[in-house]
């Protein structure tokens, strides 16, 4: 083959090529018109909570806001009113309580502010409504039960202010079970006595149980006991990256049986198996050496120190891939089946990977589905019909 005769060769297979691209972008284009696509966690209210900060203005720092979510074709989100697990005493109850509280009121606060671009949502129902009319769901979730100390009432509480999942316990163990990441070690060898208690009551109020983050024994505990399908808000496959924030392959098959599903979760570290990186490390030692704990600083020194920590990120981290994220779903997809998959992204809570940093980047995981032969009902599946699915099924079951 000549040297021109082989380069027009080539140039016919990029631009055969390029033209795939095109089609694939088009059809995922065409299918998020249609479908209702919804990420199940993101930590956003961290954000909303600064007095400036505007969820319906564009933002160049962050992952999400009303406009990239516009532009990336995610129809709904689940806004995580997180807590960092700290010391466990009727005082710091109150504090950590009256947080969760201001954060709800806060998320509410940013969404009702934009009535022609979002709404407020609990149900199902409202999901699809807010979406046939065009505009954004914003749903609650709760991140870590460490806010609802030991009373009871509080869960109720969260759920009547909108709250329709609870992730039980955050990095360390807390009063209603072990935690997957707490350096101590189990606690309550699970579920405790009152995390028992709460599982029933979230049972009663039709108010979905997340179990990212809590340990092996804890979700096994979990899924003996409750009488709904529960999910796991923002994880991914123990088998492709491990981790104990992960599911193992036996873990999928029980959510199966329990007609739960998983959400994966786009944090690099939770997809791919991270290679050494002590540029990193360093700098992030470094910026807690100067900060200090992140839970006990005002919120002016919080907000400074989320900004150093992403350019830290953005700098040094050696991100998984879009493909990589797809893997998951695959695995998950073979393993259980394709009604028991969803995704959860935690952006602005360390979540993003190459082709996919914030919301208006979603469409690239759609159309790496598309690549790979996915149809478009079990791209609605993945999206979003799963977890609205277990979300009508625990409505149901309540009582």
């Amino acid at each position: 083959m000549s040297k021109v005769l082989g380069l027009m060769v080539l140039a016919a297979v990029l631009a055969d090529c390029s033209g795939d691209e095109v089609r694939l972008k088009r059809q995922a284009d065409r299918i998020h018109e249609k479908i209702l696509s919804v990420d199940s966690h993101c930590d956003t209210p961290m954000d909303i909570m600064e007095e400036n900060f505007n969820l319906g203005e564009k933002h160049k720092e962050g992952c999400v806001d009303l406009p990239r979510m516009k532009e990336g074709g995610l129809d709904a989100e689940f806004f995580a009113v997180f807590t960092q697990q700290g010391p466990r005493d009727d005082s710091t109850f109150t504090l950590v309580h009256e947080r969760a509280l201001k954060t709800i009121d806060a998320i509410k606060r940013n969404v009702t502010e934009y009535p022609d671009l979002a709404g407020m949502a609990y149900t199902p129902g409202d999901a699809y409504r807010l979406k046939k009319a065009g505009k954004i769901a914003a749903f609650i979730g709760i991140e870590n039960g460490y806010p609802a100390g030991k009373d009871l009432s509080r869960i109720k509480e969260f759920y009547d202010l909108g709250a329709r999942y609870m992730t039980l316990a955050h990095t360390r163990n807390n009063d209603i079970c072990d935690s997957s990441t707490d350096p101590n070690g189990a606690e309550n060898n699970g579920l405790s006595d009152f995390g028992r208690k709460v599982v029933q009551e979230m049972n009663r109020l039709g108010m979905m149980i997340d179990v990212s983050h809590i340990s092996d024994k804890s979700f096994y505990d979990v899924l003996s006991l409750s009488r709904a399908p529960v999910i796991a808000s923002h994880s991914s496959c123990r088998a492709l990256c491990e981790n104990a924030r992960n599911l193992s392959d036996d873990m999928l098959l029980a959510l199966k049986k329990n007609r739960g599903v998983i959400q994966i979760c786009i944090l690099s570290n939770y997809i791919k198996t991270p290679e050494p990186n002590p540029e990193m490390e360093a700098q992030l030692k470094a910026l807690k050496g100067k900060f200090g704990d992140y839970n006990s600083l005002p919120d002016d020194k919080k907000k400074e120190m989320r900004a150093e920590f992403r350019t830290i990120q953005g700098k040094f981290e050696k991100l998984a891939t879009v493909k990589d994220v797809v893997d998951h779903i695959d695995h998950v997809v073979q393993v259980a089946g394709i009604d028991y998959v969803g995704i959860g992204t935690d952006f602005d809570g360390g979540g993003g990977v190459e082709g996919c940093r914030s919301v208006a980047d979603m469409k690239n995981i759609t159309v790496e589905l598309l690549r790979r032969g996915y149809r478009k009902a079990e791209i609605e599946k993945i999206w979003g019909g799963n977890i609205m699915r277990v979300l009508k099924e625990v409505d149901k079951l309540k009582g």
